[in-house]
């Protein structure tokens, strides 16, 4: 039996609604990437992640991305943030050390703690527990820059590992789970595609598919699955448009969904190809 997983990569609101887009586009097409053995879920993903193994169904899922973003905090991940957190990730030194650097700004930044972050999580997901499925939630120490799975059997609550993995260093705060505090998983790599070792089909689906090195690009951890097939959708040229600049604007939401939507009928033969039925 071919044993499958799914992986969903960061990128901010946007990315959430247009992963949603393309899941359910997929799904319409007939291919449910839903009922992955595993969910890989890193900062928007993480989201999405919960959401769909949790029984929740792509169509109301989907829809709701069109409705108004009162729940959602906006904020700016501008060119200039993404910029300062560039150097750190090039001094020399292990991976662990270079985390550990864009853990300590993310501490500089904001206080530890994020309470009202933590609140607009649990209203974005919708959950209070795990699912009862293989859905693995990504995040990084930021005191000691160490990599951080979470999953059902981590004792940490789904609401604050989806938190933590969204805590994008220097817009949002660190949050602090038993004394320690997490951000944001992404900046290990922004899908953790290596997760997914081991399983015969992988597909990810990636918003923001660029990486910090060569060591963590998709295209290097995809090839560490060894998966004997294996498919990566990421954003076309009208899906880049629709999600925005700035990721993280509630606004662009809707329409990031829907050229999602849109884009996964024209994906769905190459990701059917690997996925099976």
């Amino acid at each position: 039996m071919t044993s499958t997983a799914l992986v969903l990569g960061g990128g901010g609101v946007t990315g959430i609604a247009w992963e949603l887009g393309i899941l359910k586009g997929l799904a319409d097409e007939g291919v449910d990437l839903a009922a992955a053995d595993l969910v890989v879920g890193t900062s928007a993903g993480s989201v999405v992640g919960a959401q769909i193994t949790s029984g929740y169904s792509l169509d109301e899922l989907y829809a709701g991305q069109l409705e108004p973003t009162d729940t959602e905090i906006g904020a700016e991940l501008s060119r200039l943030t993404i910029l300062r957190l560039v150097p750190p990730m090039l001094i020399p030194g292990s991976q662990q050390k270079k985390l550990a650097r864009v853990g300590k700004m993310a501490m500089r930044a904001h206080p530890p703690g994020g309470a009202d972050r933590i609140e607009v999580i649990r209203s974005r997901i919708g959950i209070e527990k795990w699912p009862d499925r293989d859905l693995r939630v990504t995040a990084v120490e930021a005191e000691s820059g160490e990599f951080v799975v979470f999953d059902r059997d981590s004792g940490v609550d789904i609401v604050h590992a989806v938190a933590a993995s969204c805590a994008v260093p220097l817009v949002w705060p660190a949050v602090t789970i038993d004394g320690r505090h997490y951000v944001d998983g992404g900046m290990r790599s922004t899908a953790n595609v290596d997760l997914a070792r081991g399983k015969d089909s992988v597909v990810v689906i990636a918003p923001l598919p660029q990486a910090f090195s060569k060591a963590t690009s998709i295209r290097t951890q995809l090839g560490a699955t060894r998966a004997n097939r294996k498919a990566v959708v990421t954003p076309d040229a009208e899906a880049l448009a629709a999600i925005g600049k700035n990721v993280l604007d509630p606004a662009k939401r809707a329409d990031a969904a829907r050229t999602g939507l849109r884009q996964a009928a024209e994906v769905a033969a190459k990701v059917r190809s690997v996925w099976p039925s």
